[in-house]
């Protein structure tokens, strides 16, 4: 035969090979209905009203157009316009109009940021963390000015005559993403900027200065320079900042627009470029003489916006525990459908293991923050709980710490089942793997949530009562449990180098609590797995390392998604 390649046939478009052994995206499901946890929980703590209205929403945010909006708002950042194209100054922040889409599901039709407040009951709390527990599962960068909405309403209703002027509007079941004056909508949200460069967490150390422009005190006007090193949502309606006062630190609404319809004196430097939630705009902002009305009393900022930090270090609880909940369920879908050496990996005994303690980590995660829903539900109730604001005041600090801490670990455990597809942005893990640290970091970080516990303690004792009053609802159920109860007792009463050892007391303070919550659940399996697991064993632990004898295809259905 000829060597002359013209005399041979070329396929030019070989076949190369089937695509098989690949699992299926996970979309077109309903989160809601196919998590047993999830549904357990909203039963056990007081919502179950809620069931049909979260069963629809998640269908709604298990389909695939929904969960592509997630992937679009990432893939194309917001992008910042300080000045129009006649050069006049704007301050404006372009985002997709899949970010759009996700504002609108959050605020006009999920009512993410106002329903336990336009319309309280029981268990309006605990109903609407299930259903943000569902929507940040799809995308978690919009949650940030969903929550700070949220989180604004106590603190704007210690001024009543700017709670009556602003909260319509923060309350309204609608998104309008117009960069126009507040007073030509209907909807609004609030941002919130405390932090300073020289002070992070130290707000007292703040160097913006307020000065009244009439009488001042509370609802009054105010003239305020200076700067925010972290402002998130910049195109939030108005912001709830701290500046310095004649009597101190004080807490004062800044709005983008001043009632003449002109642009207030607050311009974006430049959008953070972080690792991670990068839907979210994240912002470095300058107050060149803004005018801000005072919230609360002069000098009394820091008690005036603890009250919205508590709100959004609840979401902190629930946007993570999310987040945990789509890597198992990411990591599950996977190992179902792919094999490897002669069997599917979800029959494989150690991929078990590893998935089933991701899933244990799930179910110890929400047990916590749904009973944190519960507490916010009894303790704003007419008349108050005392009880559960006592129980709020150390598991908001504790539950924050917690999960917001181990979720990072977590998803990247989750990524690593997916193997090389985990690792790639076409999928949604290496999304999770990049969120997971920001809800550890925003809202104060491991360290003030681990001295704002200690700070309870000392300041109000009788939150240690309320919290053994819960570990005591389980005593006798567990010999191992109990004996990791008497254990974070006997490290309380411990008074030397207490804060140098805080991170390890409230380790043991979230384990222990969890462990109780899930003993009252009533699921032997997951109880009896998590104690063996996290109370039992000894040690610094990876994921992967459970204990024989335990029932892990229970576990292992509740992780399931597809049911």
């Amino acid at each position: 035969m000829s060597k002359d390649t013209n005399t041979f046939s070329v396929n030019h478009l070989a076949h190369t090979h089937e695509v098989f052994n690949q699992s299926r995206p996970l979309v077109d499901y309903n989160a809601y209905d196919n998590d047993t946890a999830l549904r357990e929980a909203v039963q056990r703590h007081g919502a179950s009203w809620a069931g049909e209205s979260l069963s629809a929403h998640g269908a709604v945010t298990g389909s695939a157009r929904v969960i592509e909006w997630g992937f679009l708002a990432n893939e194309y950042k917001p992008q910042f316009e300080p000045h129009d194209r006649q050069g006049y100054r704007v301050d404006r922040v372009r985002y997709h109009e899949a970010y759009h889409q996700l504002m609108d599901l959050a605020l006009a039709q999920a009512g993410l940021h106002s329903t336990p407040w336009s319309e309280p009951g029981p268990g309006a709390h605990v109903a609407r963390a299930a259903r943000y527990y569902l929507q940040a599962q799809v995308e978690s960068g919009h949650g940030c000015p969903v929550t700070m909405t949220f989180a604004s309403v106590p603190t704007l209703n210690l001024t009543p005559q700017i709670a009556s002027e602003w909260l319509p509007g923060v309350l309204a079941r609608g998104y309008d993403p117009r960069n126009v004056p507040h007073t030509e909508k209907t909807a609004l949200t609030i941002g919130m900027g405390m932090t300073e460069k020289q002070g992070g967490s130290d707000v007292r150390a703040n160097s913006t200065t307020a000065r009244a422009l009439a009488s001042g005190g509370p609802g009054q006007s105010y003239e305020l320079v200076g700067h925010k090193w972290f402002t998130s949502a910049p195109m939030c309606d108005a912001f709830l900042v701290l500046g310095q006062a004649a009597g101190g630190l004080s807490c004062f609404l800044v709005p983008r627009w001043r009632p003449d319809g002109s642009k207030n004196a607050i311009q974006v430097q430049r959008l953070k470029n972080k690792v991670g939630n990068v839907a979210n705009a994240s912002s470095e902002i300058e107050l060149r003489g803004a005018l801000g009305w005072m919230i609360g009393e002069e000098g009394r900022g820091v008690s005036a916006i603890i009250e919205m930090v508590a709100m959004t270090r609840f979401d902190c609880m629930i946007g993570s525990a999310a987040g945990q909940r789509q890597a198992v369920a990411q990591a599950v879908n996977h190992a179902r459908e792919r094999s490897a050496f002669g069997k599917r990996l979800i029959d494989q005994p150690l991929m078990r293991n590893v998935l089933a303690d991701l899933q244990l980590e799930v179910e110890g995660s929400l047990a916590l923050t749904m009973r944190m829903g519960e507490a916010l539900d009894r303790s704003l109730a007419p008349g108050g709980d005392e009880h559960e604001r006592l129980l709020l005041r150390l598991g908001l600090p504790t539950g924050k710490y917690w999960i917001c801490k181990r979720t990072p670990f977590h998803a990247y455990e989750a990524m690593e089942c997916l193997g090389g597809n985990g690792v790639t942005e076409d999928f949604i893990l290496a999304r999770l793997y990049r969120d997971a640290p920001i809800n550890a970091i925003w809202e104060g970080s491991g360290n003030v949530q681990a001295l704002d516990m200690l700070r309870a303690l000392s300041r109000s004792p009788e939150v240690l009562d309320a919290w053994n009053a819960e570990l005591a609802k389980t005593r006798g159920e567990s010999a191992e449990l109990d004996a990791a109860v008497r254990a974070v007792q006997q490290a309380l009463a411990d008074t030397d180098e207490v804060e140098y050892r805080a991170r390890r007391t409230v380790d043991q303070l979230a384990l222990v609590m969890q462990a109780c919550l899930l003993v009252q659940a009533d699921n032997r399996a997951v109880a009896d797995a998590f104690i063996a697991s996290r109370l039992a064993q000894s040690g610094d632990r990876n994921f992967g390392t459970l204990p024989r004898g335990l029932d892990l295809e229970t576990i292992l259905q509740r992780a399931n998604p597809l049911g």
